[in-house]
């Protein structure tokens, strides 16, 4: 279901996309990274693994204008290096910028949030539009986080993570609306 967008080799490195996600023509994808069953990737964003690995797991969709990259191959506290890891039915929000973090299952970056190297986010989380979360802090599963620095604000309510799914899955069929399937 990808489309003719910029999937560019570098060095060593190909970019391994599945035949179900869904690119649009205009993102630019680079290097070591991983796309999987059923992800979106929107207009004019950019995914660059020339540093280190970037994973997005199945059913996730990366929004218009996004950044997505790494930073270092192996710094000694980590010795995975910086990798940026996107668990399964992810949602980021258009303008995001992640670097070298991790995103677990299920989780909903809002427009225009920034997430550091080594940060991680748990399942079931809401990451407010505009926040900052900071190198290596954890965002703990079931709650709503927001500002800059990102802080804890309330436990998420049933309705929030019942939608967590159900977002994911609307952009799954707005990508194969765009792909003509």
């Amino acid at each position: 279901m990808s489309s003719a967008s910029s999937i560019r080799r570098f060095e060593q490195h190909q970019p391994q996309v599945d035949a179900s996600a869904w690119i649009d023509p205009s993102a630019v994808v680079i290097g070591q990274v991983e796309i999987g069953a059923e992800v979106s990737v929107w207009c004019n964003t950019v995914i660059r693994g020339d540093v280190n690995r970037v994973r997005i797991g199945a059913g996730s969709n990366i929004q218009d204008l996004c950044m997505l990259h790494v930073s270092t191959p192996n710094p000694p506290r980590k010795p995975d290096g910086a990798q940026l890891i996107i668990g399964e039915r992810v949602s980021v929000g258009h303008q995001c910028i992640l670097h070298g973090c991790t995103l677990h299952d299920e989780v909903l970056i809002g427009m225009g949030s920034l997430i550091m190297d080594h940060a991680e986010v748990q399942s079931h989380v809401i990451v407010g539009a505009g926040s900052l979360v900071p190198e290596g802090k954890v965002l703990e599963s079931g709650h709503l986080y927001m500002g800059r620095p990102a802080k804890l604000m309330r436990t998420l309510t049933a309705e929030e993570m019942a939608y967590f799914p159900k977002l994911a899955a609307h952009y799954v069929k707005l990508a194969r609306r765009h792909a003509g399937v």
